[in-house]
């Protein structure tokens, strides 16, 4: 499952949660739209039930993008124990997936 976040509650939850995995987006992103789907279909995947996929506006949400350091979209943050493992640009689910592997 996938949860849209908001600058409000943004730190609590990945302060709260020991596995993170942040993708950040833009309205007028295609790529980003294109991707929505696929990140879902990740979040659902079982051996991922400990990691809590959140789905950030970056234009909207200023204080989670400089945490996150967001140079392009879509772009994906790994946080294991509140603390920024990784970060990357990428459209692929293999990318993605191999990012949320530095969680173990």
């Amino acid at each position: 499952m996938v949860t849209k976040v908001t600058d409000a509650e943004f730190q609590e939850l990945i302060n709260s949660n020991s596995k993170v995995i942040i993708k950040y987006f833009a309205n007028w992103c295609g790529t980003c739209r294109l991707f929505s789907p696929k990140f879902t279909k990740i979040s659902n995947k079982e051996e991922y039930a400990d990691v809590l996929f959140l789905d950030v506006n970056a234009e909207e949400n200023p204080e989670a993008r400089k945490f996150g350091g967001v140079t392009n979209l879509p772009y994906f943050v790994v946080v294991k124990d509140g603390q920024l493992v990784a970060a990357d640009t990428t459209a692929k689910e293999e990318g993605v997936e191999k990012m949320i592997g530095l969680l173990n």
